[in-house]
């Protein structure tokens, strides 16, 4: 993989790159996005809503902390859950990722997210090495069918796109602060 970065990770996709390049570039863009519009704020600016939706940026880095940790250290590899999803009531509450956040600090989410995309980077760069964008996860649909590692990176970008429109409009109202790219 190229970059353009100190840390050796594409901060979005290349003009002209390769297939895999373009679909990581493009995961690492709406992560660093999502990172931006969640940076620098209190725990009040995590929790804030718009209207009358209940979705907070802090409840979204959680919840993408959680997707990271689904489809590509459950779903991909075929590990179970570590902490903190493996003690959650998932029975008694299905959104519990969103409800709990509100419970845990700006470093509590902000550290658990960069953790479960650690985890992911890792696994996809494993998954890279060991077959490409065709392996195939070793998660199975009912009907038999496993999605290949190009399906989840596809759907990674969907989940982390949608999410990010939800980022944008939250972050403006807490203080304005509009657009993809970080200044500077």
């Amino acid at each position: 993989m190229t970059d353009d970065s100190s840390e050796g990770i594409l901060r979005e996709p290349p003009a002209a790159g390769s297939e895999i390049d373009t679909l990581i570039g493009s995961l690492e863009r709406q992560r660093r996005i999502l990172a931006w519009k969640c940076g620098g704020l209190d725990e009040s600016g995590l929790r804030a809503t718009v209207g009358v939706s209940t979705v907070t940026l802090g409840g979204l880095l959680k919840h993408l902390a959680l997707v990271e940790d689904e489809y590509f250290t459950r779903r991909l590899r075929g590990a179970d859950f570590g902490p903190p999803w493996d003690t959650a009531d998932w029975d008694a509450d299905p959104d519990w990722e969103w409800h709990s956040a509100a419970e845990n600090t700006p470093e509590q989410l902000m550290t658990l997210w960069q953790a479960a995309v650690a985890r992911s980077r890792t696994a996809v760069t494993a998954a890279l090495a060991e077959g490409g964008p065709d392996q195939l996860a070793r998660f199975t649909w009912p009907d038999g069918r496993s999605p290949s590692l190009r399906r989840i990176l596809i759907d990674l970008i969907e989940e982390y796109a949608r999410h990010v429109g939800h980022a944008d409009l939250i972050r403006e109202s807490v203080d304005g602060v509009v657009g993809e790219d970080p200044p500077g």
